[in-house]
């Protein structure tokens, strides 16, 4: 076997030990848990407070842009409640009927989790309802004058929705949920130590510098951090380097196209189409997604909830528009346009 072939071969080694690594990635208790100290200091005192009792947590609502550890956390919550953990996701279940079978095939202290909640059709949420507030299903036999409808009892169990857009969720639906929080951006200092921690499951050695360089470029989301540190892995395999330093780090980076600001290609290209192409703005959305070739579900999920949180991206009843610190960012200068409009909201 050639030295590439040795290498390829290491490299699919350890891409299949990741599939065990990334599941271990997963913290599996609250302590073990980085970030969210609030959300995590009121689930402790809940979940005490369930088991003290003898009966289910009440159904939790987590809400927040994706990677942030929705998934992670129904993972906890079922450890602690002493369940197993049921997963699905709301564009999986298309019929009642599937609905009825996930929530037949439960336990006592179950958590059934349900990602992207808010897409589950209408007639699948109104069977959700008894089942959430009464712990059983109401189901119709037959069709026509014959048609009946028996009553089946449920074990006590938990629902964990998460989603990432709220305001789609029916206010029937949220307001059967006990618990509903919100899911925050992680500081790079958190970031860093999530990095570490995922370094040493997945048996590498880097420095401290290189994890905070790693989590202060990842938009605040662990998802990418991890993803990133994936990468920054296979770079230094590649290059022999045995301990990831600040060099091997930025250099992984950089190549990514992943800057200081955790800003990447797609980003950059969408800044540069809202300056250069319309003049800093206000421009329609469709206009734009057509400019990017890109759907504009794609952008208003993916591209501009983090150049919102940044400050280069302003929302306006007119459309989109650039900001001051989008022109800086780019190092552009801002057109005789852009300024008399600044000016025009400033007086």
């Amino acid at each position: 076997m050639g030295s590439d072939e040795k290498l390829m071969h290491r490299l699919r080694e350890e891409d299949d030990g990741d599939v065990v690594a990334g599941r271990a990635l997963r913290p599996e208790s609250l302590d073990s848990f980085v970030g969210q100290e609030a959300l995590k200091e009121k689930l402790r005192i809940f979940i005490a407070a369930s088991k003290g009792r003898g009966e289910p947590l009440d159904h939790c609502l987590f809400y927040g842009p994706p990677g942030l550890g929705k998934t992670t956390m129904a993972n906890i919550i079922a450890r602690e409640m002493g369940g197993d953990l049921r997963v699905t996701t709301g564009p999986a279940i298309e019929r009642a009927g599937d609905l009825a079978a996930i929530l037949s095939n439960l336990r006592p202290k179950d958590v059934l989790f349900i990602d992207e909640i808010h897409r589950l059709p209408s007639v699948v949420e109104e069977v959700l309802y008894s089942a959430m507030e009464d712990f059983c299903l109401n189901i119709v036999i037959g069709k026509g004058p014959m048609a009946r409808s028996i009553k089946l009892q449920l074990p006590p169990f938990t629902l964990v929705g998460a989603t990432t857009r709220l305001g789609l969720l029916t206010s029937p639906l949220r307001a059967r949920f006990g618990i509903v929080e919100q899911m925050e951006l992680y500081t790079p200092e958190e970031l860093t130590a999530i990095v570490r921690r995922g370094a040493e499951i997945l048996g590498m050695s880097i420095e401290d510098e290189a994890s905070y360089e790693i989590g202060r470029r990842s938009r605040g989301t662990p998802r990418v951090a991890l993803r990133l540190l994936r990468r920054v892995r296979d770079v230094a395999s590649v290059s022999g380097v045995a301990v990831i330093d600040i060099k091997t780090a930025k250099g992984a980076l950089d190549m990514l196209g992943v800057d200081k600001e955790g800003l990447d290609d797609g980003d950059r290209k969408f800044l540069r189409a809202l300056v250069e192409l319309f003049d800093g703005g206000p421009v329609g959305l469709s206009t734009l997604a057509a400019a990017l070739n890109e759907d504009p579900q794609t952008i208003e999920d993916i591209y501009e909830p983090f150049l919102i949180q940044k400050g280069l991206l302003e929302r306006t009843p007119r459309g989109r528009k650039a900001t001051r610190g989008t022109y800086s960012y780019l190092g552009v200068q801002p057109s005789g346009r852009f300024q008399q409009l600044i000016l025009l909201e400033e007086e």
